[in-house]
């Protein structure tokens, strides 16, 4: 089927250009119509902390939740100048006139958050929307509001909340940039010609386009990650680049033995193909796998990363073999195109660096299996130590205003200010019951402040908010989040129901989630996964294999962040100031990618050395011919891919600096050590076994028996 698509492709090459331009034109116009936008909704349905949320959010419906900060702040003493109390009464006052704003809350009056020296206030927002209706608009209203503040010498303002941080979530191009630019380079000197390097470009880019064309559209209608399309765009760049790639090296090979190029395309399709069909539906199945952890952002993470997938097999399969029957033998050089066929046929293992390598490994396994797992077991070290939590708007890049707010407010209102805890209790409406409440999170010695309790009789919900001693994502602050409810409790009696909640109970509930859908989520990948490899390599052992080996190179990426961002080495190196938790929800993501990614590569060289093996070579030779025949181009590809994820290193957010660093690590750890040495090895060992199929199994799949080794 892939071998007549690819056929019908190169004969059409120019409708098929032609619809490529027509699809990208369409759904990059629809998307923008639509209006959709990323946001930075991290709820997770069904927690004690959500429904304590909603539940707070209807007894008290100030809007639907989304609040901000501005922080204003100078010298000491200085918030009680009247110039500066004339600035702050304007400012709030044309703040309450702005589109979808709830309700401003003055510092100036009572309730109003002054610090203790009169340097730092805190104009209270909320707005009368939820975070996927932020729009850039939003943010620059509310700064166009605090003119007046600006205006008086020696007064600062700096904000905090959604608008802010998704003003300064949005990416930059300078990633995408430097990732082309190193393909660029390295196909070149891979292939050796300007229209070999480009032409993989245009179809890797011709998908990315398409996928972050289809996100867009999908987020006017889904709520989407403010993360998930720089995800995408990571993600949908490499292995958009490595699809093509494989695809032109095949052409390139069967043009060197002579084949007519449109025979050649359909071979190459055929072949390369199917392996890129196979490989790209086994990372598509692995993001959406994340559907388990039944965490709605962690979902949409997974479908945004699957589409950029999907669209760069789309290109590969359709757009690809169109500019390859452009090209036709210009693929090749030009000396290249008027020698003589190449003697070599498609089994032989050739003399050169890579025939070499695959007949050393093939003559030496065990100490290269050996050495293989050595490497990979220190590198797996760290992640014995990884140390889940949450990254706020501490570790936000230095100079930023939602960092500079979280400073402030540290300094002058303690480091728990920036994680408030609200105790939310229900069914209750005991005024005197409520003060007895309030009285004993008081004397708690985790417990700054206790905020007079809001009490909705109507309702009867109770919201008593709370200020630890400790920042966010301190140890104590995390373990005050788990005793609060059983505490109060005590106090309330059983037939209360009593929640914790805010940011930081929230992002700690997440922790938990994950860590219980974390193995269901695994074994959900690796199943289908296995089920999918087991179809098309007609083998039990090699989907066993390939789960336990993508295993050690995920493995592997884990130890690369937890000693980076945990133990700060080489920190300074990609703009790190400071150390910080592993967030959440990174490793869920990054096991569902690399699973993926690893499967590529895994897919490719099983690929070819099961083409020799089907053709009657031996188990040895099959694998010396596979590894001679893919190592290169893998090796090309990996580099590439590597590029694009580093480049991400310089985005200011420290989650896509912790993608950047794992993705990157996995993929040359896969790419080496595991493809180049621990997966040859272990085939040499097994031998034929690698191929052994149960007797119902072969039937139902109808897997051919391999030729007589010769």
């Amino acid at each position: 089927m892939v071998s007549r698509i690819g056929g019908w492709c190169a004969h059409r090459k120019w409708v098929v250009i032609a619809l490529w331009i027509i699809l990208l034109a369409g759904v990059g116009a629809a998307g923008i119509l639509a209006g959709g936008r990323a946001t930075a909704n991290l709820t997770v349905p069904g927690t004690s902390a959500q429904t304590g949320a909603d539940l707070a959010d209807r007894a008290f419906p100030t809007g639907k939740g989304l609040a901000g900060q501005v922080v204003v702040y100078g010298e000491p003493g200085v918030l009680r100048e009247k110039r500066v109390q004339r600035a702050i009464e304007k400012a709030v006052k044309d703040a309450r006139t702005l589109p979808r704003m709830a309700s401003v809350q003055s510092p100036l009056e009572p309730g109003g958050l002054v610090s203790k020296d009169a340097s730092t206030a805190i104009i209270g927002l909320t707005y009368a929307m939820g975070a996927e209706d932020v729009q850039p608009s939003t943010y620059r209203h509310l700064q166009e509001a605090m003119r007046p503040i600006r205006a008086v010498d020696g007064l600062r303002v700096a904000y905090s909340g959604t608008p802010a941080a998704e003003e300064e979530a949005t990416a930059t191009d300078i990633s995408d940039a430097l990732g082309l630019v190193a393909a660029m380079i390295i196909l070149l000197v891979a292939f050796g010609t300007a229209l070999a390097m480009v032409s993989p470009l245009l179809s890797a880019v011709a998908g990315l386009l398409l996928g972050v064309a289809t996100i867009k559209l999908l987020s006017a209608y889904l709520q989407i990650s403010s993360i998930g399309p720089i995800l995408a765009t990571m993600i949908g760049l490499g292995v958009g680049i490595d699809y093509a790639v494989f695809l032109v090296n095949r052409q390139r090979e069967n043009l060197l033995r002579g084949v007519e190029p449109l025979q050649g395309i359909r071979d190459a399709m055929g072949t390369a193909g199917r392996a890129v069909l196979v490989a790209g539906l086994t990372v598509a199945i692995a993001l959406l796998g994340l559907a388990t952890a039944q965490i709605p952002f962690v979902t949409m993470l997974g479908v945004t990363a699957s589409v950029a997938v999907l669209t760069a097999i789309l290109s590969a399969l359709t757009l690809q073999p169109a500019l390859l029957a452009v090209m036709g033998r210009r693929v090749i050089r030009k000396r290249d195109r008027e020698a003589p066929p190449a003697a070599t046929g498609e089994d032989d293992v050739g003399g050169g660096i890579w025939g070499r390598w695959a007949r050393l490994v093939g003559s030496h396994p065990v100490p290269f299996l050996l050495l293989a797992v050595a490497i990979l077991g220190v590198l797996t070290v760290p992640l014995l130590q990884m140390r889940l939590g949450q990254v706020d708007a501490g570790s936000d890049p230095p100079g930023s205003t939602t960092r500079i707010a979280y400073d402030q407010l540290a300094k002058s209102f303690g480091p728990g200010f920036n994680g408030p805890i609200e105790v939310v209790l229900h069914p209750y409406a005991d005024a005197r019951g409520v003060k007895r409440v309030a009285e004993a999170l008081a004397k708690d010695a985790d417990v700054e402040v206790v905020a007079p309790p809001a009490i909705s009789k109507k309702n009867k919900v109770v919201v008593i908010s709370v200020t630890p001693k400790s920042a966010p994502t301190d140890d104590r602050t995390q373990r005050l989040v788990e005793r609060l409810p059983r505490d109060v409790q005590r106090v309330t009696g059983p037939e209360v129901r009593v929640y914790a909640t805010g940011v930081t109970a929230g992002l700690l509930n997440l922790s938990d989630r994950i860590a219980q859908r974390l193995p269901i989520f695994i074994a959900a990948v690796i199943l289908l996964s296995f089920v999918l490899l087991l179809v098309e390599f007609k083998s039990v052992l090699v989907p066993l294999k390939a789960a336990i080996m993508n295993a050690l190179s995920i493995g592997a990426a884990y130890g690369a962040i937890v000693a980076i961002f945990q133990w700060g080495w080489g920190a300074s190196l990609i703009g790190l100031k400071e150390t910080v938790m592993i967030e959440a929800y990174v490793p869920m993501m990054m096991f569902a990618i690399l699973f993926g990614l690893s499967m590529d590569y895994e897919v490719f060289l099983i690929s070819r050395i099961r083409e020799a093996h089907l053709r009657g070579a031996s188990a040895l030779r099959s694998v010396e011919v596979g590894l001679s025949h893919t190592a290169r181009v893998i090796t090309a590809a990996a580099l590439i891919m590597i590029t694009v994820f580093l480049s991400f290193v310089l985005e200011d957010n420290v989650i896509v600096k912790m993608f950047g660093i794992g993705l990157a690590t996995a993929v040359l750890v896969d790419a080496t050590i595991v493809r180049l040495m621990l997966v040859p090895s272990t085939m040499v060992l097994l031998g034929e076994a690698n191929w052994w199929l149960p007797g119902f199994l072969r039937r139902v799949l109808r897997a051919p028996s391999p030729s007589p080794p010769v």
